[in-house]
């Protein structure tokens, strides 16, 4: 087996104690991205593996489903006594309520290996980050070398963003908190860095006077699946936008940093979210589309409407929505970004299109206008890198030309596994590095943008559009004119 390494291995002896460790996330990405780091050898110490879970479960059915996901996760064979190796690392744990005598087995356990660093990874609703973190210190199992990482979603709103913060640092300071962003683990969105800030063509034209403006999709095939109740308290706007859309955004907007220290990358990011334009009653009319599918057909099956998915009569929640955001700084000053995302569209697709203007005189009148290059970065399903630049036809008879892409095909060109994003992220975790993770005052300034898309919509009675299950979007509708659908449509 062939894999891509990521540059150091871990040395540091670590305790990995899992929060809903019997939950989807848990199984699909947290173990597998564990064990594919340990059978390729970047963790070179002791560890342990402490899943936490509410309901009673079968140690040998738990174990058994943690080897099958794994399996599942893989694109080679899985060395079985490899498996067998990491499984031995495990210990489970049931704790159905967070008190200081449920936790005293967890103590016990962790306290058998005091030089190690805890991570506490909390794959649970946000409602019990308080309750655990406060438990955890009052069963003296937080120090310094604890850290305890966060998944989505951080609240609902910047009130409760900040309540779940303020209960949170009671027991870890900011360096010890992980906000996980799984979008910024993906290669592509790794290699926006480098493209931007390692190549001098395109950081020279990064800007308004040479970008005309910039499209981000994250398109979804699926509805809402068993995610109903929470979706449904949430929208496409909360549950996509929020983090995965506005953290996109920021790497391609953001000014180079000083250096790849976290503060200094996430400084940079603050600024953009903090130069965001707010939306009043009056833009988000001409500057948003929010949308619920509706039952369409695909492939001669028919497929069920938002509301039935639920199993509501009624409800205004969005599943699809897109917004022309303005970022109001020197160099983005009249560069609109696109954004958009939703369920149940045509295909499952997520990119970036940076849209780079037309040039300024035209050579070659008679073909007509001469369309500007684009950089299309696709982060899902294939990985790649596009440049699409004008070339001349071949043959005689003048000038002919078509615009063709120049390709950098990750999974063409690099023959070995890609690993996950989780892979990378968690491997972050454990160096103690948080460049790929989100402040609380990057958090803060999200929400305050997001707040204002909100409260216009409800000031204006904002209604959903509907769109087919299966369609690209909300009919023929369009933000000023601009079409907003992935490039392969």
């Amino acid at each position: 087996m062939s894999q891509i390494s990521i540059k150091s291995s871990i040395n540091k002896p670590f305790n990995a104690i899992v929060y809903g460790g019997d939950g989807d996330l848990a199984f699909r990405k947290i173990y597998p991205a564990l064990f594919h780091r340990f059978v390729d050898d970047q963790l070179q110490c002791d560890f342990r593996i402490f899943p936490v879970t509410r309901t009673d479960r079968k140690h040998a059915t738990f174990f058994e489903d943690i080897k099958r996901f794994i399996r599942l996760s893989s694109s080679y064979e899985v060395n079985a006594s490899k498996l067998d190796q990491f499984i031995e690392k495990f210990q489970l744990f049931i704790i159905p309520e967070h008190t200081d005598e449920n936790y005293e087995a967890i103590k016990k356990a962790v306290d058998e290996f005091p030089t190690y660093q805890s991570v506490y990874y909390l794959s649970t609703p946000s409602s019990a980050f308080g309750p655990i973190c406060e438990c955890l210190k009052r069963s003296g199992l937080v120090n310094s070398k604890s850290k305890v990482v966060l998944e989505k979603p951080l609240g609902n709103s910047l009130v409760s963003s900040k309540e779940i913060h303020q209960k949170i640092s009671k027991s870890f300071s900011e360096n010890q908190i992980y906000r996980i962003d799984h979008y910024l683990g993906k290669e592509t969105v790794q290699n926006l860095m480098v493209l931007r800030f390692a190549n001098h063509l395109f950081e020279y034209s990064w800007n308004s006077d040479h970008i005309e403006s910039v499209f981000i999709t994250v398109a979804e095939s699926l509805g809402v699946e068993k995610r109903g109740d929470y979706y449904d308290k949430s929208g496409a706007l909360l549950d996509m936008v929020q983090n995965h859309l506005l953290q996109l955004l920021c790497l391609v907007a953001m000014e180079p940093p000083a250096s790849l220290e976290a503060d200094a990358v996430r400084n940079e990011k603050l600024k953009v979210i903090k130069a965001l334009r707010l939306l009043d009653k009056t833009s988000v009319k001409a500057e948003t589309v929010r949308g619920q599918y509706s039952r369409g057909m695909v492939n001669g099956e028919q497929l069920n409407s938002y509301l039935e998915d639920i199993e509501k009569y009624s409800s205004n929640t969005e599943t699809y929505v897109a917004i022309k955001a303005h970022i109001d700084n020197w160099r983005w000053k009249n560069t609109p970004f696109y954004m958009q995302t939703g369920k149940r569209l045509a295909s499952r697709c997520s990119e970036i299109v940076i849209n780079f203007r037309s040039v300024r005189h035209n050579l070659f009148p008679q073909q007509g206008e001469i369309p500007g290059n684009k950089l299309i970065i696709r982060l899902q399903p294939e990985e790649r890198i596009e440049l699409v630049q004008m070339t001349k036809l071949p043959g005689p008879g003048g000038y002919r030309y078509k615009p063709i892409s120049l390709k950098l095909d990750y999974v063409d060109s690099f023959s070995e596994r890609f690993p996950d994003a989780y892979e990378r992220l968690i491997m972050d975790v454990l160096r103690g590095n948080q460049t790929l993770f989100m402040r609380q005052d990057e958090l803060e300034a999200a929400w305050i943008w997001i707040e204002s898309i909100v409260k216009a919509w409800n000031e204006v009675e904002m209604k959903n559009v509907l769109y087919e299950a299966g369609a690209s979007g909300p009919g023929n509708l369009l933000i000023n004119g601009e079409p907003l659908w992935c490039t392969d449509k």
